[in-house]
């Protein structure tokens, strides 16, 4: 491409190996008339006199055998068709070495070259060569992020890199806010008058316009639509998606014999393409002058949302995978040309987007994106939209998976109030609402606010979608686990066991909310120390969630945490502590420490140590995780509770009963509370203050 630096790389190498062309170096400008340049070197430069009643080529080839002895190193600078070229060309000598310089891919039977961009390194090497190294070290965020802006391509930071040299006093900084305003038009990227050593001739826009001028109409359509697209990878299969009405094999020619064959779009790999960051700059820039860029800009942006249709709410790993390389671009539609979208797809890149990341585990990355399509929505729709409830909705239940519940319910209220209030009691989306808000007061432990939600959610569902549907199952599970965390065992078991049935016969065994049901089940198993059914149903799960969602994904962490706690219900320690350990430095990287999830495992691992009498280990993990939850979670929660009593535990193993008695006594006060005096948790923790209180006294 332009400015990569092949003039300055044949230069280099004429002048570094000169010694060996005892025939002289003869450098042409390919764009004049080569043969004219050959006679009038041999000339000047060997003393020749062709005769003049020659024609022009046999004067050149009388040059040539007439040439001095030794090899020959014969450059011709920037050819654009060798055909003109060829003839003037010494074939029938090995002595004469011919190297040229090109934007364009010569034939097969011509040795070439590639020449690439820099490497980061090399450009901030180059950058500190042009500036001092001080300069470049004192600021090497900017500097790195200034290479990166020019693509590392050698014109642009030789340009840039004089242009901060002529001013002293200018912030690498402030450079990169100036390029960011200007783009290719800012003064930097000009080649200035008084530059007159440096070999390239143009500045970065003047050395692009040259390619420029030799694409058709059809060509630089192309390239214009092509700088629409993200800077990043491009699957082809898109571009032929916004262009669906041109025939295929056409923009595959403009691809392949134009934009490919002049350097101006570089291959990656099979069907991914890729622009230069500067050379999309500039094909930006020709596009506004083009009176179908508006066109072009919608086609572009709906064609690229068509790919949110593939994005499930709960994608697996091979879902994420399909839609991966078309996500930038779905970024870039999301961040400018919403514009171009109607009142019905509005919220469609940015939903796309959140599920991308949170299907992964990612949910920083998620939230970002559903906030602005809150945003954006309620800036085009109004806040009485019904597209305004799945935004809360979506936002809420982000917050609510990283444990940030405080924040999760005043969306989950405001869409239940919204929709309700457009579409009436009788909907399903009601009824989505109404689990959603249950299951967040589940996570909370306030179960006498989440049952009747859930129930009137299956309720609903039951009778609005039919007894055959996913939304069925997830309620079915959904009360099943709160009955589960309140002991409620015999109610549970049905319900799971219906859940699981249904998700079979609906979704299939190769899907996420297979691996969610059959842990579920195996959960209520293990409550009730039936190991020799739980631990199949766990192993499956955790098979199945590393096949669907890979092994860096929060459901993988929790499915490990869950088969370590069969395996120390078992006495298998050195297996639990294992996958206890794993679990936790999974929920550390992808969740991090303030995360509710977090201090479960903590709390885990301090049980392996504890059962093995490793109190030292065990003792400020346990207080790590009490910290955490109350913070999380509140001092009314259930794990509060029960963190409590393996705290409390874990004293009066040691005989610390005057630290043991407060900590049981406050337990039981959350848990009856909580849960209620039948539950099992609240008889386990009675039963141990009561030890706890004869001990103590003897």
């Amino acid at each position: 491409m332009g400015g990569v630096g092949k003039t300055e790389l044949a230069l280099q190498y004429a002048i570094a190996h000169r010694e060996s062309y005892q025939g002289g170096v003869c450098w042409l400008l390919a764009l004049q008339d080569v043969g004219l340049q050959i006679v009038q070197f041999a000339r000047i430069q060997l003393q020749l006199n062709p005769p003049e009643d020659f024609d022009l080529q046999a004067q050149v080839a009388y040059c040539w055998r007439n040439w001095r002895e030794g090899e020959v190193l014969l450059v011709l600078d920037n050819v654009t068709d060798y055909k003109q070229v060829k003839p003037y060309l010494e074939t029938s000598s090995s002595r004469f070495k011919v190297l040229m310089t090109t934007r364009q891919r010569l034939g097969a039977s011509i040795a070439q070259l590639s020449l690439d961009v820099l490497q980061p390194e090399a450009a901030l090497e180059l950058l500190r060569t042009l500036i001092g190294a001080e300069r470049v070290d004192e600021e090497i965020s900017q500097a790195t992020s200034l290479c990166e802006w020019l693509g590392y391509l050698p014109l642009g930071l030789e340009l840039v890199g004089r242009y901060l040299a002529r001013k002293e006093d200018l912030s690498l900084e402030e450079m990169l806010q100036r390029l960011e305003k200007k783009k290719l038009e800012q003064p930097a990227l000009l080649k200035p008058k008084s530059e007159d050593d440096m070999t390239a001739q143009l500045g970065v826009q003047a050395a692009f316009e040259l390619s420029w001028q030799e694409l058709n109409n059809t060509d630089k359509q192309l390239a214009c639509l092509l700088s629409l697209f993200a800077p990043a990878p491009i699957p082809w299969q898109l571009v032929e998606q916004c262009l669906p009405d041109v025939d295929a094999e056409e923009i595959e020619e403009s691809r392949d014999d134009k934009l490919l064959n002049l350097h101006l779009l570089q291959r990656k790999e099979k069907g991914i393409y890729q622009l230069h960051p500067l050379l999309r700059e500039f094909f930006q820039m020709k596009l506004e002058e083009l009176e179908k860029a508006d066109v072009m800009k919608r086609a572009f942006a709906t064609a690229v949302i068509a790919v949110a249709k593939y994005i499930p709410e709960t994608p697996n790993r091979e879902e994420i995978k399909a839609v991966s390389t078309a996500m930038p671009h779905m970024a870039e539609v999301a961040n400018n040309l919403t514009t171009y979208l109607n009142d019905k797809d509005i919220i469609s890149p940015f939903l796309s987007l959140g599920r991308f990341y949170q299907g992964q585990g990612f949910y920083e990355q998620a939230e970002p994106w559903y906030k602005k399509c809150l945003e954006v929505t309620k800036k085009r729709l109004g806040e009485e939209h019904r597209d305004i409830a799945p935004t809360w909705n979506n936002l809420a239940y982000l917050y609510n998976s990283q444990g940030r519940y405080a924040e999760a319910e005043p969306l989950y209220l405001q869409a239940l109030e919204l929709r309700r209030c457009l579409l009436g009691e009788e909907h399903p989306d009601v009824a989505l609402s109404l689990n959603n808000l249950a299951y967040l007061y589940d996570s909370q432990g306030r179960y006498a606010e989440a049952e009747p939600l859930y129930l009137q959610a299956l309720e609903l569902r039951q009778r609005l979608l039919g007894e055959e549907h996913p939304d069925v199952a997830t309620s079915l599970n959904n009360l099943a686990g709160l009955y589960n965390s309140q002991g409620r065992y015999a109610e549970a078991e049905p319900l799971y066991l219906q859940a699981l049935k249904l998700i079979r016969r609906l979704l299939g065994e190769e899907h996420p909310h297979f691996a969610t049901s059959l842990n579920n089940l195996a959960a209520i198993y293990n409550s009730q120390g039936r190991y020799a059914e739980a631990e199949p149903l766990y192993l499956q799960a955790l098979e199945l969630t590393r096949r669907l969602l890979g092994e860096e994904h929060p459901h993988f962490a929790s499915k490990l945490n869950n088969l370590a706690a069969i395996y120390n219900s078992q006495g298998r320690y050195a297996e639990a502590e294992l996958l206890f350990q794993q679990a936790l430095q999974l929920m550390r990287r992808l969740l991090g420490e303030e995360h509710p999830h977090f201090a479960t495992n903590l709390n885990n691992l301090a049980g392996v140590y504890y059962v093995q009498r490793r109190y030292k280990e065990a003792e400020p993990l346990l207080q790590q995780a009490l910290q955490l939850r109350r913070r999380l979670l509140g001092e009314e929660h259930p794990d509060v509770a029960s963190n409590l009593n393996n705290l409390a535990g874990l004293y009066q193993f040691q005989g610390r009963y005057s630290e043991a008695e407060p900590l049981y006594k406050q337990a039981l006060e959350i848990s009856e509370r909580s849960l209620g005096i039948g539950n099992p948790l609240t008889i386990m923790i009675r039963r141990n203050y009561a030890n706890c209180l004869r001990r103590g006294y003897r």
